[in-house]
């Protein structure tokens, strides 16, 4: 993790799931086969950062608001709302507590992994045609039965006794038909998410090759198998897709050192580079000169 204080603004580049700042409950994160599917996150100061998803998430805010940059989009959630993101996506947060409420923020990170979601899908009664296009992620209201959903499950972080896999499983399942149930654009886009739509490639590509995801992860996102993209990315672009995001973040990380104040490190790792020591020295190949001095 990166942390920055400037302020009282906590700025921080994380991978969900992951432990995030927590209140006063004993855990912050509920484990199911190793990897964590429900986190909360409550606090007092304003925050800020950036939040690679391994996973698609679910977001529910209950108490003060948060601005998402998700792509070339701003979405702005307030107490009560929800939106589901993709997995292998960068997303820039800005929380915000109620100061009606001793600034408090407070909300429910739900990972929903490939398998539960094909459970759901396979077991679920529930019926809709599949949509044209592509259903874009949007901010929708909690209906009561959601809001009482997400309250029930608090408990759960402050109980010392274990939670059993079982139990996260039939939450996830209960989740996920809540949500089918309260917003049907919002369960279209799970179905999505099972079966990605194809996207155009630029797309694709221009909106996410400055965010830490892999070639495998962007061919995902733009609904096609590895090797599909690979030979669409060839054909529009005449170059392999490593070469060509490597390029294009090289170019983006002379641009960020001339214009911002971010350390070297802190440009490197927000680009997908793997360490400093290898950036610095294809920077060097690329640019003629070691990004120090490009200052």
């Amino acid at each position: 993790m990166l942390y920055r204080f400037n302020n009282s603004i906590m700025k921080k580049m994380i991978k969900v799931p992951t432990s995030l700042i927590g209140g006063d409950a004993p855990q912050n994160s509920l484990m199911l086969d190793g990897c964590s599917v429900i986190e909360q996150c409550i606090h007092s100061t304003e925050v800020k950062g950036t939040m690679y998803l391994e996973q698609h998430l679910l977001l529910i805010v209950l108490e003060g608001s948060v601005v998402l940059t998700y792509g070339k989009q701003e979405y702005k959630l307030f107490k009560n709302d929800m939106i589901l993101l993709k997995k292998a996506t960068a997303v820039k947060y800005h929380k915000f507590g109620n100061a009606e409420n001793d600034n408090i923020y407070d909300s429910l990170m739900f990972s929903i992994k490939d398998d539960l979601l094909k459970s759901f899908l396979s077991t679920s009664e529930i019926k809709v045609s599949k949509p044209e296009g592509e259903i874009k992620t949007g901010v929708y209201p909690m209906n009561e039965c959601l809001v009482a959903f997400a309250h029930s499950m608090k408990p759960y972080f402050f109980d010392h006794s274990v939670v059993h896999p079982g139990q996260l499983r039939l939450k996830i399942m209960e989740l996920l038909y809540d949500v089918a149930e309260c917003n049907r654009n919002m369960f279209l886009q799970i179905l999505q998410l099972h079966e990605p739509v194809k996207t155009d490639i630029r797309n694709v590509v221009e909106q996410h090759y400055a965010s830490p995801v892999s070639v495998s992860e962007l061919a995902y996102l733009s609904g096609r198998s590895l090797s599909s993209f690979k030979r669409d990315f060839q054909n529009i672009y005449n170059v392999a897709p490593a070469t060509w995001i490597r390029e294009k973040r090289l170019e983006k990380a002379k641009d960020m050192l001339e214009t911002t104040a971010l350390s070297v490190s802190d440009i490197c790792y927000s680009l997908g580079f793997e360490n400093v020591s290898h950036f610095s020295r294809i920077y060097k190949e690329f640019h003629g000169q070691a990004p120090s001095i490009s200052r």
